[in-house]
């Protein structure tokens, strides 16, 4: 019972609530650190183009929906529907999945090319590898608990 009174109970907040419970206040970090990993994809080198559109398409997609839903969890428009409860840990479970596979694939290409980049290259692909498995780890928190939050509800 304790998980789920830490996160706020079986209902969404509303209003600046969003930046007072947990796990919603992990929105924000969310935002960052994937703002991040899409900032240094997109200013990179593409050693393997098939894997950074990978990447970049998942921080690009988590960004804007997770954008989305904070907005629309600040501007109520999920009533206390209990949809919207299942619609939270779903996402999070499917951005947690995306995340993980960009992270080893990001990692992957970052190793490939160790040799024959440039050093400020090579070191902006590993600031992204480690940004993208900081924002892995926070959509799996999110899942984690939304999904503690889903059961509950």
């Amino acid at each position: 019972m304790a998980p789920a009174a830490a996160s706020g109970g079986s209902s969404l907040p509303s209003g600046f609530s969003v930046f007072v419970t947990f796990p919603d206040l992990l929105f924000v970090l969310e935002f960052v650190f994937g703002g991040l990993v899409w900032i240094l994809i997109a200013a990179s080198l593409v050693p393997i183009p098939l894997v950074q559109g990978w990447v970049m398409f998942v921080s690009v997609f988590c960004f804007v929906a997770t954008t989305a839903l904070l907005v629309l969890y600040i501007i109520g428009a999920h009533g206390g529907e209990s949809s919207w409860v299942t619609m939270d840990a779903a996402y999070h479970c499917v951005a947690a999945l995306f995340y993980l596979s960009a992270s080893v694939l990001e990692s992957l290409a970052t190793i490939s090319m160790q040799d024959g980049f440039t050093y400020k290259s090579y070191h902006e692909n590993i600031s992204a590898v480690v940004f993208a498995y900081v924002a892995t780890a926070l959509y799996v928190a999110h899942a984690v608990f939304s999904l503690i939050r889903w059961k509950s509800s």
